[in-house]
């Protein structure tokens, strides 16, 4: 393996870090947001308030992004034993 190898697998692996953590991650931010507007309208200044919906927004993702998670996965790691087995053979 050389230096240009290891940058495009550093490269994916950040890329597939992104893909993963992004579906729970903004519908987190969503709900918070969602939150943080209805305690400025109706001026309720709870911290634990915005907790729950963060929870279960970031549940809901899992539950519906779960697969493509789990499959964004299984095919990078597929994809990196295939580079190992073939830096491996050289």
């Amino acid at each position: 393996m050389n230096a240009i190898d290891i940058a495009s697998i550093l490269r994916e692996t950040l890329f597939v870090a992104v893909k993963i953590g992004a579906p729970t991650l903004l519908a987190s931010l969503a709900a918070g947001l969602l939150i943080s507007i209805f305690q400025a309208v109706t001026q309720i200044n709870e911290s634990t308030l915005a907790f729950l919906p963060k929870f279960i927004a970031s549940m809901a993702a899992l539950l519906f992004a779960g697969s493509f998670m789990y499959s964004t996965l299984v095919a990078y790691t597929r994809h990196i034993f295939d580079q190992v087995i073939i830096a491996g053979a050289s």
